[in-house]
Parts: structure tokens; sequence; C-alpha cells
């Protein structure tokens, strides 16, 4: 068993030998519950569904959400064009 401070030492060195400057300056790793944290909204921003990352990550959906929602990023191009998509009404023959 290692004591909290020398877990938390090790652990800020590792991210500082891993991450780039700008990463580092992140909350991304920062605590160790944040790569968990980091991962379930990665997978959400990859569009995996929420009902399958909450299955993964052992949490219900809205627990996953609540959680996560405010971090998922740099979909909304993709979104709109699938309603843009779904406007469109198949021509009809004359």
């Amino acid at each position: 068993m290692f004591a909290g401070s020398v877990f938390r030492r090790v652990w800020a060195k590792a991210r500082e030998a891993i991450l780039s400057e700008h990463e580092f300056g992140t909350p991304t790793g920062k605590r160790v519950y944040d790569v968990r944290h980091t991962c379930l909204t990665t997978w959400l921003n990859s569009g995996i569904p929420p009902a399958q990352v909450a299955e993964w990550a052992g949490n219900s959906v809205p627990v996953l959400l609540a959680i996560c929602a405010r971090c998922i990023v740099g979909q909304l191009d993709n979104y709109l064009k699938r309603v843009e998509g779904v406007q469109d009404l198949p021509k009809v023959a004359a």
C-alpha cells in the first residue's frame, strides 16, 4: 500500500511525462478517477450511444448524462446534416 501523497506525486510526474504542455494544464487525468471520466466522454464524443457507454461504465443513462452531458462536443455539424437529410423528401415522378 502506498500513502495517498506518494501516489499523487507519482501520478503527477507520469502525467507531466506523457501529456503535452497544453494537456497537462487541463483537468485531463488530473486525478486517477478523471481518467475514467475522460474515457467516458471520449466514447460519447465518438458517437457511441449513451446507453452503451452507461452499460460499460456500470452506470444508468441518467447518471451518465448528468455527469458527462456538458462534455459532449464536436457533433453539432453532424447532427445538423442528419436533421437536414431527414427533411429531404423523395421526388415524386410526375
